[in-house]
């Protein structure tokens, strides 16, 4: 069984500029990659009832997947310098909660509703990150230490168990 723990970070001024900075570049990827889905949802559909018959089909798009896309990130880090601030895992991340949100989209849920649309992310919508494999000893006692931030103050509402870092 997997456990998530979440505390209260308190950067300083340097380190609040840093994670602003990646939440509107990952908001940034995650329009960009939800757009790219949406562009070849659009262009490759056709209910088979009416294809039309005189128009050519065009030719088909690989589908971006959750591969194509986390592959491509190393064009966005080439293309937009910026990106390689940000740790990788962070990127790959931002990635999955694309797929997730995609789809959860075309799944009905187990009253056979079909949940809504994915919505692209508004300034200031974007409100989180994750690093999916933080090393266990990255707590050291009040402070947390986080690949390309550094170490941030960490408020514990409750002990961390044993076990789990050292």
């Amino acid at each position: 069984m997997r456990t998530a723990y979440q505390y209260k970070l308190r950067p300083n001024k340097e380190q609040i500029a840093t994670i602003e900075l990646w939440l509107e570049l990952l908001r940034r990827q995650y329009n960009y990659r939800l757009g790219e889905r949406f562009s070849w949802w659009s262009e490759n559909r056709c209910p088979v009832n009416a294809c039309p018959l005189v128009m050519p089909i065009p030719q088909l798009r690989d589908n971006p997947d959750y591969y194509s896309q986390k592959k491509d990130l190393v064009n966005t880090k080439d293309k937009f310098r910026e990106y390689k601030l940000i740790h990788s895992q962070v990127c790959q991340d931002c990635i999955k909660r694309v797929k997730l949100a995609f789809d959860r989209w075309f799944k009905a849920d187990k009253n056979g509703q079909r949940l809504g649309k994915p919505r692209f992310k508004g300034k200031g919508r974007y409100r989180r990150f994750t690093y999916p494999q933080i090393k266990l000893n990255c707590i050291e006692g009040n402070q947390i230490n986080l690949p390309k931030i550094g170490k941030v103050k960490l408020i514990q509402h409750r002990p961390i168990p044993e076990g789990f870092h050292s």
